[in-house]
């Protein structure tokens, strides 16, 4: 059976014997079954109704965005395109043959490079690089969150304005947004350039930097979750949290009392709101509000 009609019945109890063992020897069954302990414990607040967590679960779990290869398109294609598919994936290619991809609020895409390398895209990113020099040049220009399945060749190169990432065959993600900077290893080794920091990463390695501070850490998971359609975070400033909560449900969010420095270490899934905000407000001791379809306000809760 597949993962997610094992996790579907898991979801319904309706598990066999055989079919329970299958689904505690996956790899995340754990943060799964957390994640549904901890929905159990909550009491949704004054301002809203939770929805159906079985229907939460199934929006989470999705399966991978196919890759999508980049074509040559004409201006005038390129335009219509945009306005005809708004995916908010955009082609445009400069007399150098550079190639330009972002993506918009909750909204992910997979890109096949030239050399087969593949970048998953997270909401509200964007990437850029050179197909014309690309066989001399493996460089890619990152704003934003991307995981990088590299294919083995010549360097490969992911600059963001806060460091430069550098591998030869791996796997590992990035994420620049502002001045934080995050860097983890999934498989090969990499090396991390942020300011006068050098940086080499194995397998479960963590590098992060919140305004030039780094802080090293580990990673227990084989791919990122964002990925899997769930936004992870380790003692992480509940500012950076709740600006993902934006990007990921194309919302805006202001806050009342809070310290925008605590930190946060759980997690929240994209694809039902209610959980999400539940997620981060129960284990902060925060109330929220939703105030309009796009607007929602977190709020110190009163002792």
């Amino acid at each position: 059976m597949d993962k997610d009609n094992l996790i579907q019945k898991w979801l319904s109890d309706e598990l066999t014997v055989e079919e329970r063992k299958a689904f505690e020897a996956m790899e995340d069954a754990a943060f799964y079954e957390d994640i549904v302990k901890n929905a159990g414990m909550f009491k949704a607040s004054n301002f809203s109704t939770v929805a159906d967590f079985e229907t939460f679960k199934n929006r989470a779990v999705k399966p991978d965005t196919p890759v999508r290869k980049l074509h040559w398109l004409k201006p005038a294609l390129r335009i219509a395109s945009i306005l005809v598919v708004s995916f908010g994936l955009y082609y445009f290619l400069t007399l150098n043959k550079s190639i330009e991809i972002q993506t918009l609020a909750a909204e992910k895409t997979t890109i096949e490079l030239p050399d087969a390398s593949t970048v998953e895209l997270n909401a509200l990113s964007q990437i850029s690089y050179n197909k014309k020099e690309w066989d001399k040049k493996r460089e890619i220009q990152l704003e934003g969150e991307a995981f990088f399945d590299v294919a083995k060749g010549a360097k490969f190169d992911v600059v963001t304005s806060q460091g430069t990432v550098s591998v030869l065959g791996t796997e590992f993600n990035v994420k620049q947004r502002g001045t934080y900077f995050e860097v983890a290893c999934f498989e090969g080794t990499v090396r991390v350039v942020a300011g006068k920091d050098v940086k080499i990463l194995k397998v479960g390695d963590n590098f992060t930097s919140i305004n030039g501070e780094v802080v090293s850490g580990k990673n227990t998971f084989e791919s990122p979750q964002w990925t899997k359609n769930i936004s992870y975070f380790q003692r992480i400033p509940v500012s950076e949290v709740i600006a993902e909560l934006e990007r990921q449900y194309n919302i805006k969010v202001t806050v009342e009392n809070i310290d925008a420095d605590l930190l946060f270490t759980g997690g929240f899934a994209h694809g039902n709101l209610e959980n999400a905000l539940l997620a981060i407000s129960e284990p902060l001791g925060l109330n929220y509000e939703i105030l309009k379809p796009n607007k929602v306000r977190f709020s110190k809760r009163e002792k």
